[in-house]
């Protein structure tokens, strides 16, 4: 693929950086999501020297909502220093929110709207919105007109023991009442993905994270954090296991379809607290202002499947769209970032991408769009061992594969990432030459 020529609306990407990503119930259980939000955004505006009045939006994403900060872009950035004049709002695209948030930045570049914005997303699993249950919250809402003791009482009268029972949020689809997990055990039983392969693939990735950090190349898109009432600095994520093993792995029960599933604990993302962020501008707001662009933004789409029968499938069909609009082959790209919800979805939308018959069934093509290798993957861990904040993924994902391109030299990197809902979303991103 030839270079696109300069123009002054490309969509560049300035830097970005994430906070820790940690097991959800640690170091930031005390914190909502708006705290990592409005620690990870001011992170990003001192990384960069950008000053804060000429940010034009701020966008992030988040899937488990606060209901005191449903807006928590909006919450964040103004306690993160950001002008009140800004406007900021918050996207859900379950797993995806965070690129969709980057993509809805990029629309506004890209169209003339903005030149310089703030996107990325903010997670917490540790302060999950528990609900009373329906006839309670009901009772509660017409108590508000009760004035009489006698009142409350014919309200109360028909309540049982049972409905006051809290309602915790299930991870589960709406409208097919399956759990991800139940979904993911399916996925990989229809690709012959067996248990083995999962748990050597979830080794890899620990592997990898725990070597990403001893080798120093994780740690420029972290921002180490001090957090109450400790303040001990968190420099590093705490999620990956540099000493797990296959005899591990093979010794963990099914966590979901039991007793003959495939996905277990091990071999799954687990519940994450953190946030990210990336600084865009177009190439001429840039240039202005004395900043040198990383990576171009070049193209990105958004596909939704069947929830009921590929629910996590999504970056299969999404990456050979991409690949077909910008003339492009797999083997074209040198960097591949894939969202790993769990190791037995990577694996798969791997074997359809390579499958002959799914290119034909499914894709409309006439051959399979390619064997992906291992060594352009993930290379430095994925969700599986840096965690998974659902709303923050997004722009981790694209962070580390900027840094990728230009650490291994480079010029075009994937982004792929399923999502609740069957839906899924690929970016592809071109390294910017150095100066």
């Amino acid at each position: 693929m030839p270079p696109d020529p300069l123009s002054p609306d490309d969509v560049v990407f300035i830097d970005g950086c994430r906070i820790p990503f940690l097991r959800s119930g640690t170091a930031y259980s005390n914190l909502r999501a708006y705290d990592l939000g409005r620690m990870v955004l001011r992170g990003v505006m001192t990384r960069t020297g950008i000053d804060p009045a000429h940010i034009e939006r701020v966008i992030m994403g988040t899937v488990v909502q606060d209901v005191d900060t449903t807006n928590v872009a909006r919450e964040s950035a103004l306690a993160a220093g950001i002008p009140f004049r800004v406007p900021a709002f918050t996207v859900t695209m379950a797993c995806i929110s965070g690129n969709q948030a980057i993509a809805s930045a990029a629309d506004l570049i890209r169209t003339g709207r903005a030149d310089v914005v703030v996107a990325g997303g903010t997670e917490t699993l540790s302060d999950m919105p528990i609900r009373l249950g329906k006839k309670l919250r009901s009772t509660l809402i017409r108590a508000r007109k009760i004035s009489s003791p006698a009142g409350y009482l014919g309200l109360v009268k028909d309540l049982r023991p049972k409905d006051l029972r809290p309602e915790i949020p299930s991870i589960s689809e709406y409208s097919t009442g399956e759990t991800m997990g139940e979904s993911a055990d399916k996925l990989a039983a229809a690709f012959d993905v067996s248990r083995e392969a999962q748990d050597e693939y979830a080794l890899r990735s620990h592997q990898l994270a725990a070597e990403g950090w001893s080798s120093g190349m994780l740690a420029p898109e972290v921002l180490p954090v001090s957090v109450p009432p400790s303040f001990e600095p968190i420099v590093e994520d705490n999620g990956f296991r540099p000493d797990t093993n296959m005899e591990k792995l093979r010794s963990l029960p099914p966590a979901f379809v039991k007793p003959y599933g495939t996905v277990t604990a091990g071999n799954a993302s687990f519940l994450t607290d953190g946030a990210s962020a990336v600084l865009l501008m177009s190439r001429r707001a840039a240039q202005e202002r004395g900043y040198a662009p990383r990576a171009v933004l070049r193209d990105y789409t958004f596909v939704a499947q069947d929830p009921g029968e590929e629910l996590l499938l999504g970056p299969a069909y999404a990456v050979p769209r991409l690949l077909h609009r910008g003339g492009l082959r797999l083997e074209d790209v040198d960097v591949f970032e894939l969202h790993e919800a769990f190791a037995g979805q990577v694996l798969a939308v791997l074997r359809a991408l390579a499958s002959d018959a799914f290119a034909r069934e499914r894709l409309d093509r006439s051959e399979a769009v390619g064997e992906l290798p291992l060594q352009k993957l993930n290379i430095h861990g994925g969700s599986l061992s840096l965690g998974h904040p659902f709303g923050a993924t997004g722009a981790r994902l694209v962070t580390t594969a900027v840094n990728r391109l230009h650490a291994e030299d480079g010029q075009l990197a994937m982004v792929a990432a399923c999502a609740a809902g069957g839906l899924g979303h690929a970016m592809l991103i071109e390294r910017e030459a150095s100066p």
